[in-house]
């Protein structure tokens, strides 16, 4: 009896050793565990008829099927193993970088249009001389108004729409105010402008309630008409990139006395005419004029010694016209696709 269970024993370790071999996959590895090993399996199967047996006779086959146990075991965990390193294998196989393919491009961002204007003014003008000067913008109702010759009944305070705050002042409504800090802080000789963001209530096609400006002041002995003219020309020349025509039509800033708006060829149509400039090949681009005594005497400037000329102009009407670009929204919706041509 002994022999035929002895025998059964060989016969079960020959042919476990066979199925585990052609193991394919883990889930059928652990399934031949379970039906080998497992307490249903096959080899407790065979030691069920070890009862029959005498006890020498149990010890010997008890140890025979041990060993079996234990070659069938270190058989099982050798294809394991064989099975992860061939599973790793498969995986990297699978994802190997072919590293001679062209590589996706990463798109590369650029400076909004109106920044790029910004940062062209302020070139421009820095290597004119200019110091560039920020002020806050959240000004007191005195450096926004009053110290520009606008008293608190002036009516040229109707035309600035004014965002006004709890506490009286305002949000302001230009740079202007920038160039009474300065005075106010540094005697003459004084060359600077004032590039920044200001604020009124309108919003329209061509008009936002939060814009850029550039305001500029020069003070010094012997300054004239004739110098603010040649500084405008020089700027808007070198900014728009081509020789244009200009002109300077009368007009009424409480700052400034005399003053202008200056008038520049149609950048679109070259001065022949188009829906742009309304048919008349004349582009309005900025304000400017001889800066007003009322304002040197607020900032103790001797307007019998020096005087000084101011202008101002809107950089994203500049950056409409450079550009080409017909809705002043449009720079501030923020979409990819329109900033994506800059």
């Amino acid at each position: 009896m002994s022999k035929q269970i002895s025998d059964k024993i060989i016969n079960f370790k020959e042919e476990a050793l066979a199925n585990i071999s052609k193991a394919s996959d883990m889930n059928e590895l652990n399934a031949l565990r379970v039906n080998l090993l497992g307490k249903k399996g096959g080899l407790t199967e065979i030691l069920k008829s070890l009862g029959t047996l005498s006890p020498d006779e149990r010890k010997e086959i008890g140890q025979k099927a041990n060993g079996v146990k234990q070659v069938i075991t270190q058989a099982l965990e050798k294809q394991l193993l064989s099975l992860k390193q061939k599973e790793i294998l498969k995986k990297i196989e699978s994802e190997t970088l072919d590293v001679t393919l062209e590589g996706f491009q990463t798109p590369y961002g650029s400076h909004h249009p109106v920044m790029q204007v910004y940062e062209q003014t302020r070139q421009i003008f820095r290597n004119l001389g200019f110091d560039i000067s920020e002020g806050p913008e959240i000004e007191s109702d005195y450096y926004n108004f009053e110290a520009l010759n606008m008293p608190p009944n002036h009516p040229a305070r109707d035309m600035q729409d004014t965002f006004y705050l709890p506490d009286g002042r305002v949000l302001r409504t230009h740079t202007s105010p920038v160039q009474i800090r300065v005075m106010e802080e540094q005697k003459p000789p004084i060359a600077m402008i004032a590039p920044g963001v200001v604020y009124r209530r309108d919003s329209d096609q061509t008009h936002t309630p939060m814009f850029h400006q550039v305001e500029g002041l020069l003070v010094d002995t012997d300054v004239t008409f004739g110098h603010l003219k040649a500084i405008i020309q020089e700027y808007l020349e070198k900014i728009f990139d081509r020789k244009l025509k200009f002109r300077f039509r009368p007009s009424f800033f409480p700052f400034t006395e005399p003053s202008a708006e200056v008038d520049m060829t149609c950048v679109i149509c070259d001065g022949k005419g188009c829906r742009v400039c309304k048919e008349t090949g004349w582009l309005e681009i900025m304000g400017c004029g001889m800066v007003d005594p009322a304002v040197f005497k607020c900032v103790n400037i001797d307007s019998q010694k020096y005087a000084g000329y101011a202008f101002g102009g809107g950089l994203d009407r500049i950056a409409m016209l450079k550009y080409g670009i017909n809705d002043l929204r449009l720079l501030f919706e923020n979409d990819i696709r329109f900033l994506r041509q800059f």
